[in-house]
């Protein structure tokens, strides 16, 4: 089955630099698989395992009162495509109309990389094809003879939003031991797949009530410094829960994410190559984001719990993903200084 993007009349079918998560152990890399695998691991006691820190540098709002001649500094001008797969998604090839097969979404991601990383070229020296961000006047514009018009900018700046179908993935030097419950001939029926990614951090779980976001960015219209990103990508989350009405959410010394009364209610793994990023971050919405949490220890954390944004209100009504990610949205806007355009 495929993701179709109906602007460019693209088909996505089914058919790897800076790596950060939520934590990361110390333990012996593990090639990194790009198939959907089960993984089965023998299981020796976590708490031999140490985590090293992974909670570096600080937000800060990006200052367009000193960015260089020519570069654009409005939100306006800052156009970036979205694709949003929670709202207008019916997907046939999910059990859940509203989800998204993770490899279809891994594989959407690759290809917005591939046409960032054309648009960038190939030596510091050679100049973008095109800017990082939509042109307003996008559908009027007029090449020269001669030039290659991109196919519908699909190398500037873009955001996926989406549910995935249930899921764990693995980053790429994550310790399989932090999934419950494998025995080496995976006969324990868990249905769940397990798929090794790109991206740093431990084992995590994605599924239907969660919200997903995947930016394709390239730092060098926001900030170059990876460990500001990630605190961004905080930021946003942080952000979009105030307006959501949940109380008390925050970071925590070391660790990556964002937590609420000592649970874990969003987080998130990136990669970056040549500044260009994917993957991103997941915020637990409703109870059925909490399914299957019980199957791994989240992040490596042994002991720590989970939540949801629905568990921490009280007194308002209940959100759904599709609610949720108005919220998450704005948010998106605010801190990276962007308006956000639909590319479906």
């Amino acid at each position: 089955m495929a993701l179709f993007v109906s602007h460019s009349s693209i088909e996505w079918r089914r058919s790897a630099t800076s790596r950060h998560g939520c934590n990361t152990v110390i333990c012996p890399r593990i090639s990194s698989s790009h198939d959907t695998k089960i993984i089965s691991a023998q299981h020796p006691h976590h708490t031999s395992l140490h985590l090293a820190p992974q909670q570096l540098g600080t937000f800060e709002p990006i200052n367009f009162d000193h960015v260089e001649e020519g570069r654009l500094t409005t939100r306006d001008q800052r156009r970036v495509w979205l694709y949003d797969f929670v709202t207008t998604t019916q997907q046939q090839s999910s059990p859940d109309p509203r989800t998204i097969p993770y490899h279809e979404a891994w594989d959407l991601q690759k290809r917005l990389v591939d046409h960032q990383l054309s648009r960038i070229g190939k030596r510091p020296t050679d100049p973008p094809l095109y800017g990082q961000f939509v042109p307003t006047d996008f559908d009027d514009i007029n090449y020269v003879d001669g030039d290659v018009r991109p196919p519908s900018l699909l190398g500037c700046d873009s955001i996926i939003m989406l549910q995935h179908d249930p899921v764990y993935t693995l980053g790429t030097a994550s310790d399989p031991s932090f999934i419950r419950g494998y025995d080496e001939n995976d006969v324990n029926g868990n249905d769940i797949p397990i798929v090794r990614i790109e991206r740093g951090g431990e084992v995590t779980y994605h599924g239907p009530g969660q919200l997903t976001v995947y930016p394709i960015l390239d730092l060098r219209g926001y900030k170059q410094d990876i460990h500001w990103y990630m605190r961004a990508l905080e930021e946003v989350i942080l952000l979009a829960l105030e307006k959501a009405g949940v109380k008390g959410a925050t970071r925590e010394d070391n660790v990556t994410g964002v937590w609420v009364s000592n649970n874990k209610i969003a987080a998130l793994g990136i990669k970056a190559r040549r500044w260009v990023t994917m993957h991103g971050l997941a915020i637990n919405v409703d109870l059925r984001s909490l399914q299957n949490f019980e199957g791994i220890v989240p992040c490596g954390l042994e002991g720590r719990a989970v939540t949801c944004v629905n568990k921490e209100i009280d007194g308002v009504p209940h959100f759904t993903v599709e609610e949720f990610a108005v919220h998450v949205k704005e948010a998106l806007e605010e801190i990276f200084g962007v308006s956000l355009i639909s590319a479906q």
